[in-house]
């Protein structure tokens, strides 16, 4: 099958109908592929409420949903979305009336939707949350609760190993155990309720245990709100990046608001009111996971189905290298430089000159690096200039603000750090130590940014001309306290030279070595002339020009 054509650009309208909430995100996808998230919503429906005993959706329920996808199509047609993507999950896949609620979309929403297996919910969960997540080649466990099941798999970047859903939820387990419960929850109740997913789970378990996984990470808004929960009520913080659930944090949090009545239980502390009757029994599933596969902590993503359908959307176009062929840090940094239409020619020549610049200085064993600076390197490189589309004048505080502000999955906030203060100081102001961006960062980050600018600012001026006059760049040892940088160039490079001149001084200051340059000219015919002096450019001191075949 041929991929799908997005030549033209076009928004596009992913809908998840679940069993407790309905979700919508909307995108839209550029002629470069690059896609920019346009909104998200989401609205509790409570589809599958009294569901799961007889197996049929309640009239009320259906209605809600109706209503839902009504506005959240409004939406889409006010963005212009030029296709709409709708699947049903648990609630509908399991009752018996799920063609009237089909036939009700379709006629009163004007929405056609696409009920998925739980094994494909699960696929699609997983495509969305690992878009998110660094991992490589390191296998994760990635869980899921939802109101009517929860979804495992095991995967690492690149590829998924083994999927499964369950017919465990937050709602379908409340409506078992605790029905028009408005008290507080016994242990014994709770207790029952574990008991019962670890029965229909002991399976699965035991097969789940003979993978060896570097992390799991859980997703919904029931483990979102714990995490939260967690946060704000033990650790008295109202901090949004709540990052990790701990198991014995869980516990605390789940006999606290155990002992507590319903209405009261709707006010404890960060609790989302909405869920506070369905909580207790999706704290039962996620703990029950924990304590059978001996998981410590569990790391929340944001991410979910959602972001799937855009990630399987995205990997059936021409542009499914993005996914299939690029790693999430990549991905991340490639999204935001074409969100940004950033001239991705010079972005990359840039970025090839300071890496080479990189490796010279490696290679003659004059600085040690530490671990994932070159990466780091590489990636503020390419994203250096994404401020010009804002302002030339000052594009360096732009693109600064824009990749603070990012999302860029897979990558930590003190990456994001550097990243940023590399295009920063690529040009303009040097890093200095009371410098209001380095204000609040470690030692190691600031010396991080200060060494990689240095060699930032000579790739920016060695293409300072935007036409890739500089084809190689190497250093080699003059004497022991000077560098020779050797410059391969397609034709006479004035302002090039020019620019990596005003960088001498800062370069000397970081890496203690006084710098000359030298430029071999790449003629395509005649015998090598070697240019004695400096001619046209003998107003520059220290400055050597040859030429070579």
């Amino acid at each position: 099958m041929e991929p799908e054509k997005i030549s033209e650009g076009r928004v596009v309208a992913f809908i998840d109908i679940g069993t407790n909430s309905v979700r919508l995100l909307l995108v839209r996808i550029n002629p470069n592929g690059s896609f920019q998230p346009l909104t998200k919503q989401k609205e509790t429906v409570r589809l599958g409420d009294k569901e799961f005993i007889d197996k049929i959706l309640q009239p009320k329920a259906m209605e809600r949903a109706v209503i839902v996808c009504k506005k959240f199509m409004e939406l889409a047609r006010a963005y212009r979305a030029e296709e709409v993507i709708a699947v049903a999950t648990s609630a509908t896949r399991d009752a018996s009336n799920k063609v009237q609620l089909l036939e009700m979309l379709k006629k009163e929403a004007n929405l056609e939707v696409c009920t998925i297996s739980g094994s494909e919910e699960a696929r699609l969960i997983y495509l969305g949350v690992s878009s998110g997540l660094r991992l490589g080649n390191s296998k994760a466990l990635f869980i899921d609760i939802g109101g009517g099941s929860t979804e495992v798999s095991v995967g690492d970047q690149g590829q998924c190993y083994f999927l499964y859903s369950f017919n465990l939820g937050s709602i379908r387990l409340t409506n078992m155990f605790l029905p028009d419960e408005k008290g507080p929850v016994s242990e014994e109740q709770y207790g029952q309720i574990k008991d019962y997913i670890r029965r229909q789970a002991t399976d699965i378990i035991k097969e789940l245990s003979r993978y060896t996984v570097s992390c799991a990470i859980g997703s919904s808004g029931t483990i979102e709100n714990l995490a939260r929960i967690a946060f704000v009520y033990l650790h008295k913080t109202s901090l949004e990046s709540y990052e990790k659930l701990d198991y014995e944090d869980l516990k605390k949090i789940v006999r606290a608001m155990c002992i507590l009545p319903l209405e009261e239980r709707r006010k404890f502390p960060a609790i989302n009111s909405q869920r506070a009757d369905i909580i207790l029994a999706g704290a039962a599933i996620i703990e029950t996971f924990m304590e059978e596969l001996g998981l410590s902590e569990i790391r929340v993503s944001k991410y979910g189905l959602r972001e799937g359908l855009l990630v399987d959307y995205i990997s059936k176009s021409e542009f499914s290298y993005m996914v299939t062929q690029m790693s999430v840090r990549k991905r991340s940094i490639m999204q935001l430089g074409l969100t940004c239409n950033f001239d991705e020619e010079h972005a990359h020549i840039v970025t090839r000159l300071a890496l080479e610049l990189f490796d010279s200085i490696q290679a003659l064993g004059i600085y040690e690096f530490e671990e994932g600076e070159r990466e780091l390197l590489e990636y503020g490189s390419t994203l250096h200039d994404i401020g010009t589309f804002l302002s030339y004048d000052t594009h360096q505080a732009h693109a600064y603000h824009l990749i603070r502000e990012s999302n860029l999955p897979g990558f930590q906030p003190e990456e994001i750090e550097v990243i940023a203060n590399l295009a920063y100081f690529h040009r303009k102001n040097t890093p200095k130590k009371k410098h209001p961006n380095l204000a609040g960062l470690n030692r190691d980050t600031v010396k991080s940014i200060k060494v990689l600018s240095a060699l930032l600012r000579i790739a920016e001026g060695l293409d300072r001309s935007h036409n890739g006059i500089i084809s190689h760049v190497r250093f080699y040892i003059a004497s022991t306290d000077s560098l020779v940088l050797e410059m391969h160039a397609q034709r006479e490079c004035q302002l090039e030279i020019w620019e990596v001149e005003k960088q001498k001084k800062y370069f000397q200051k970081i890496f203690g070595y006084d710098l000359q340059s030298k430029v071999l000219i790449e003629q395509e015919t005649g015998t090598p002339l070697v240019l004695e002096g400096i001619t046209e450019f003998e107003e520059m001191p220290g400055v050597n020009i040859s030429s070579k075949n």
